[in-house]
């Protein structure tokens, strides 16, 4: 096993820098950057101050040739300092190869446009984001694994059709939708004021005490989880339900119960193991979907200022280095995640041996 993990960390390095290399190469031709973005903002405070000021400014600028250059046609000489200021006075890739010599030091630089180191706005917007995605994958995981499994059991029954019905309906309406609904119906939208409408805790959290700052962090949290419950809710329980009625019908399971051991013992002492190994297999992918992509609109219908929102508004502005830095992290994390998933595998069913496979 362990030159097994040796040659996946090993091969982690090309995989990120691949990663990177394509997103830095896209970059480069996309329009808008970050040169562009200021150079718009001056045009359009010059074009504010024409317009505010009249005639007789327009007048006085003509006298002004620095002020008329800018507002007909920046200096040349300004543009070059707003690209060695943004770091694009050098050849791609020497950026690209700096940009990564950085980052594997955890360096993301500072932002463009909040003068602000990258890992500081990443670390202040971690509890935001870690707190939708470790809780939304403890509540998905706890019940749609009893629930996929007595679904398997009840394959037919009314319990079954019913809460199929209920499950497919929950993953066909977009988590968005549906926290908007939660906000009009319990957050004093039309209906009830029972549940906080912005932020993660109370503006007096720091003045609670230790029981009631949970309290309070639940009751801001209750909302937006529920909200994001919906598609790793039904994705798992239906995942779980197929792989247990797949593995219920193999030869061990009909051995088992003639032998007369309890179905109790048959479900999570036989077949558990086995049939939990596909579910665990789309754990990486729910984990990350969890953690960043999918609570984006969630955080920003419940204003939650989490990585989600911190990554949508640099691809929005342009701000680079959050973007790289976010992208870094998460690749890395993937793929870690990856790592320890196929670790997990191996502990739960010890016939799987990755070391006689070729990475």
């Amino acid at each position: 096993m362990g030159a097994y993990i040796l040659r996946r960390l090993l091969l982690m390095i090309p995989t990120i820098v691949g990663i990177m290399g394509i997103s830095f190469l896209v970059v480069q031709f996309a329009p808008g950057g970050p040169v562009e973005q200021v150079i718009a903002q001056i045009q359009g405070s010059d074009s504010g101050d024409r317009l505010s000021g009249g005639g007789s400014d327009v007048q006085q600028m003509g006298g002004d040739d620095a002020r008329y250059r800018g507002a007909q046609g920046l200096d040349p000489e300004l543009i070059e300092r707003l690209e060695k200021q943004f770091g694009f006075d050098k050849p791609p890739l020497t950026r690209f190869l700096e940009m990564m010599g950085n980052y594997i030091r955890f360096d993301f630089g500072e932002s463009f446009f909040r003068n602000t180191p990258v890992i500081d706005l990443i670390i202040d917007k971690l509890p935001v984001s870690i707190s939708l995605g470790v809780w939304i994958m403890i509540a998905s995981y706890a019940i749609s694994i009893p629930l996929g499994i007595r679904k398997a059991v009840k394959d037919g029954s009314t319990f079954d059709v019913w809460t199929s019905g209920v499950i497919i309906i929950g993953y066909a309406v977009p988590s968005f939708l549906f926290g908007i609904l939660l906000i009009v119906l319990f957050a004093g939208g039309s209906f009830f004021d029972w549940f906080p409408l912005r932020g993660l805790v109370s503006d007096n959290w720091s003045e609670l005490p230790w029981w009631q700052k949970i309290t309070d962090y639940f009751w801001h949290l209750t909302l937006p989880l529920i909200a994001l419950s919906l598609s790793a809710f039904a994705t798992t329980t239906l995942l779980t339900k197929n792989s247990f009625i797949d593995e219920i019908k193999k030869q061990y399971v009909v051995t088992a119960r003639a032998k007369g051991l309890p179905e109790r013992r048959v479900l999570y002492g036989h077949v558990f193991r086995n049939a939990m190994l596909i579910v665990i297999a789309g754990f990486p992918a729910s984990f990350i979907s969890a953690f960043f992509t999918g609570s984006l609109l969630i955080e920003n219908i419940f204003s939650l200022d989490g990585l989600g929102r911190l990554g949508y508004l640099a691809i929005i502005n342009r701000d680079y280095p959050i973007v790289f830095g976010t992208l870094y992290i998460f690749s890395l994390l993937g793929l870690v995640v990856g790592l320890v998933s196929d670790l997990i595998y191996t502990w739960i069913d010890p016939r799987i041996d990755f070391e006689k496979r070729e990475v």
